[in-house]
């Protein structure tokens, strides 16, 4: 075991060195480890104390949840067969460890006789509140529980973390799975020709004659919005919207039994529904508060969506004449991207040769530089689990390394869809510096021949976002591990991140890198007047489309019984289809790939609606910047002080009271969007 690689993991990681077969016997071993050490906690011989209890508890299992969290993330980045068979391995050994901590009662007493202590009743900041938190969280993971029903507990834990990660696989290898092929470059009419240079790229480079096209986003979305093909459209929508919901990656099973396996949790551990359960501890407070937020959302914007949609029929109409078929699924995109056009004479391609993604990344950190005072350098010599990887760190202004960071922007087959951060190392504790290691994974427009990757704008606010989480991490500066960081009520986490996209739209910000890739000028003033104007084209139909997920999601969670609901697909169509333009048809079957959902143990689950409450803090904190000056350095301070330093050391919502000096205004957001009567 001496030249196993994972068990000496410190700040620099051996990529190159680490292999799918290091995993097993390390773990094993790391195992072992955690439960002595779990032993050594129960056993304090003598007076409880911070060191011996609660330090010891925010330091339990760390080197087996770092080495089983690298492997998470390269099933994520760089998947085989061998490193699945792995994961399948040992995640059951690793979620019985955890879940016989969380449901420990003589742990749980261990914390209590701390909590009686002059000591602990002496505890101030962060210390105090791990201490809150940790007693209410064994509470609510079942330490209170008789031994039958702890049992039970743990089984549906061990059996929920197994489905869950065979959701995400089937939604993986369902992806990947489909390709379309075309050799007639006249059905490609309308599409971009940086959409047909990638997709020929493509398929030279699996040796295939033609143009080809995948379920991965910046192949499948240009397609949507741009060919003239309704039959081609029609055939990647419906492909898109089946994934993983026929065999062999059929998740429909899986869902009714994650859904069934949480309801029985939470009422095992005495709440109503799953919704309740997760959400106690969040700003929302429960399943009922942030169902009601998403509908009181619904009936402020349902107004405009109907109208957009009648305006987008009638554009149809003025195009094709009063006898124009009624609009498809797979159409909608296609006709409102000719309208947004038509209304504004802007189409988003035209920006892509300003966001060139190297440009758009420095821009970035130029930006970060001016608000926070931070500097982000690119260093080389490190190693990573992809050729493509970059790695940066983050320096203050006294020249001290905060963090390092790994950034993989671009699709690969062996690689899940979406974008998301995540971090490897948190530092930063009990008093000692200690530099984070984190990282940030997207699906963006790849770089095509000898050009640099040219992105929309949309990729453009992805890398924002994450980048708020990646800083939310990497500005931490929490003495208990366990509440630094994005470590935050999920409703919260999502503030630093989308408060991020609002640079993406500000002149000043955008003349910092939105330079043409050939010519270096600057977005001219009519585009960027058009950019501008066009950003809340159909903003109704954008907020629908988060709500009906948020919204479908609670639904799943507090209302849906299948025996008098009936087919979970059927149920969650009829759901979101009262969010969709048009009323989609048996080929949508999205919930089968929605993995925010499902695809963990808990993960978004029942809390989807977060994204939209985010959006509220968001529009509303932005608002001091855009008050006081999107650069302003004191403004900046303030925001890394009171909320992206501090973690989960506050409320969230005294947090963000610190930071505005009042509550959010949920008006904020609907004025911003154009939807506020």
């Amino acid at each position: 075991m001496s030249d196993n690689p994972l068990l000496s993991l410190g700040f620099d990681i051996p990529f190159e060195d680490i292999k799918p077969e290091h995993f097993e016997p390390a773990i094993e071993v790391l195992l072992q480890k955690a439960e002595q050490d779990f032993q050594n906690l129960l056993n304090v011989q003598g007076e409880r104390t911070y060191e011996n209890t609660l330090k010891a508890l925010d330091r339990l299992g760390e080197g087996l949840y770092r080495v089983f969290g690298m492997l998470y993330h390269l099933n994520a980045v760089v998947t085989s067969p061998e490193i699945r068979a792995t994961l399948q391995a040992v995640q059951p050994r690793v979620t019985a460890f955890q879940s016989r901590v969380t449901l420990s009662q003589e742990l749980y007493q261990a914390l209590k006789n701390f909590a009686a202590t002059s000591e602990a009743q002496n505890l101030t900041g962060a210390k105090k509140r791990f201490l809150e938190l940790s007693l209410d969280e064994f509470r609510r993971s079942g330490a209170d529980l008789p031994a039958d029903k702890k049992q039970r507990l743990e089984e549906i834990n061990l059996r929920l973390s197994d489905i869950c990660t065979r959701f995400s696989q089937n939604v993986v290898d369902a992806t990947a799975e489909f390709e379309l092929l075309i050799e007639d470059e006249s059905k490609l009419s309308g599409l971009p020709e940086s959409a047909r240079a990638a997709a020929r790229q493509s398929a030279e480079s699996k040796g295939k004659p033609g143009w080809r096209f995948t379920l991965a986003q910046p192949s499948y979305l240009p397609v949507m919005f741009y060919l003239d093909d309704a039959e081609i459209r029609k055939t990647m929508y419906s492909a898109f919207q089946q994934r993983a919901s026929v065999e062999p990656y059929d998740n429909e099973p899986l869902i009714n039994e994650i859904l069934a396996l949480r309801k029985e949790k939470a009422q095992l551990l005495g709440y109503k529904d799953f919704a309740d359960l997760v959400l106690e501890d969040r700003m929302a407070g429960s399943g009922t508060r942030a169902l009601q937020f998403e509908q009181d959302m619904t009936a402020k914007i349902r107004p405009f969506f109907e109208q957009e949609n009648a305006e987008l029929l009638e554009y149809r109409r003025a195009l094709e004449g009063d006898n124009a078929p009624a609009l498809q699924s797979w159409d909608v995109s296609y006709y409102a991207e000719k309208l947004r056009k038509a209304s504004y004479d802007f189409d988003e391609e035209a920006l892509k040769p300003y966001f060139a993604v190297d440009k758009v990344m420095a821009g970035l950190f130029e930006i970060t530089r001016r608000v926070y005072g931070v500097t982000v350098q690119e260093v080389s010599g490190v190693q990573a689990w992809h050729p493509e990887v970059k790695t940066y760190e983050i320096f203050n202004e006294e020249g001290t390394r905060l963090a390092r960071f790994f950034v993989d922007w671009f699709p690969r087959e062996t690689k899940r869809s979406g974008a998301w951060m995540n971090s490897f190392y948190t530092g930063d504790r009990d008093g000692t510096f200690e530099a984070h290691l984190g990282l940030m994974c997207g699906n963006l427009t790849p770089p095509v021949g000898d050009e640099p990757a040219l992105l929309t704008h949309s990729d453009v606010e992805t890398i924002f976002h994450e980048w708020g989480h990646l800083i939310h991490h990497a500005l931490s500066h929490v003495e208990v591990k366990s509440l630094a960081g994005t470590n935050v009520a999920w409703d919260f986490v999502e503030l630093p991140s989308q408060i991020m996209e609002n640079w993406a739209w500000e002149r000043e910000a955008l003349d910092l890198f939105a330079h043409h890739h050939q010519t270096g000028e600057t977005i001219p003033d009519d585009l960027f007047e058009k950019m501008v104007a066009a950003r809340n084209f159909r903003a109704a139909n954008v907020a629908m489309r988060q709500l009906s997920f948020g919204t479908t999601d609670l639904m799943l969670h507090i209302k849906y019984n299948p025996e008098l609901d009936g087919n979970v697909i059927q149920y969650s169509r009829e759901l979101l289809g009262q969010f969709m333009a048009v009323k989609p048809g048996d080929e949508f079957r999205m919930i089968t790939s929605f993995s925010h959902l499902f695809s963990s143990p808990v993960g978004y689950g029942a809390g989807y609606y977060s994204y939209k409450w985010a959006e509220v803090l968001d529009a509303d904190a932005f608002s001091r910047f855009r008050n006081e000056g999107i650069f302003n350095r004191a403004t900046g301070q303030d925001f890394l002080e009171k909320i992206l330093s501090r973690g989960a050391s506050e409320d969230p919502a005294k947090l963000y009271r610190d930071f505005m000096g009042r509550d959010p205004d949920p008006n904020a957001l609907l004025e911003r969007s154009g939807l506020l009567v």
